[in-house]
C-alpha cells in the first residue's frame, strides 16, 4: 500500500484518547512509508493526523472543497492540496489516490464518507480494504448495527466482512495489508425482489 485515506472528523472530540489515536495512526503510516489521504483540513481529528505525519516526515495529501478552502480550514503546510469544487469531488479524488481506507472517530462526514466507499467495495467498483480504528468502543454501536442487519438479511455475511475492525492502528495496519477481496458473484437475489 501507497497510500491509505483517513475519514476523520473535524472536531478532536471529548476525550485525549481520540487525538492520541490519530497521532499514533499519523506516526505509524509515516513509519511504515505509506502517505496518509484525507480531507485537507486544519482542525479537529483530521488537522492532528496531518500534523503527525508530517512531524514524522511522511507524505500527506489533502482533498478540499473551494467553499471549505475559503473559510480558512484549509491545511497550508501539506505534501500535495488539491482544491476541489465539490464534495463529491474530493470523495472521488481521495478513493482514486488511495489504496485503503480508515476511518478514525468522526460524525456525519467521517460515517458518510467510509459507508460510500464500503458500498463502492461491495458493488465491485473498487477491492480496496476498508478498516475502522475502535477507539474506545467508538463505532462498537455500528459494528452492531452491521451484525443486525446481516441477521435480518439486509446485508450478506461475505459483505458484512468487508469491514476489517481494530482497536489499534498497528493491528488495523496489518488486517488492511492482509485482506484479499473476496468476489460476491450477486449481491441482489433476483427472486426477493
Amino acid at each position: 500500500m501507497k497510500r491509505i485515506c483517513v475519514f476523520c472528523g473535524s472536531s478532536a472530540g471529548n476525550r485525549p484518547e481520540y487525538r492520541a489515536a490519530a497521532e499514533e495512526l499519523g506516526l505509524l503510516l509515516a513509519r511504515c512509508n505509506i502517505g496518509a489521504v484525507y480531507g485537507g483540513g486544519n482542525v479537529g481529528l483530521m488537522g492532528v493526523l496531518a500534523d503527525s505525519v508530517l512531524r514524522a516526515k511522511g507524505e500527506v495529501v489533502g482533498v478540499i472543497p473551494e467553499r471549505l478552502m475559503t473559510r480558512e480550514i484549509g491545511h497550508q503546510g501539506l505534501t500535495k492540496l488539491h482544491i476541489v469544487h465539490s464534495m463529491h469531488e474530493r470523495k472521488a479524488l481521495m478513493a482514486d489516490l488511495s489504496d485503503a481506507f480508515i476511518a478514525l472517530p468522526g460524525g456525519f462526514g467521517t460515517l458518510e464518507e467510509f459507508c460510500e466507499v464500503l458500498t463502492w467495495a461491495q458493488l465491485g467498483l473498487h477491492a480496496k480494504p476498508c478498516g475502522i480504528l475502535n477507539v474506545l468502543g467508538y463505532y462498537t454501536p455500528l459494528l452492531a448495527m452491521f451484525e443486525h442487519a446481516v441477521q435480518e438479511q439486509f446485508l450478506k455475511p461475505e459483505n458484512r466482512r468487508l469491514v476489517l475492525a481494530r482497536e489499534s492502528a498497528s493491528e488495523l495496519l496489518q488486517a488492511l495489508e492482509e485482506w484479499r477481496p473476496v468476489k460476491v458473484e450477486k449481491w441482489l437475489d433476483q427472486e426477493t425482489r
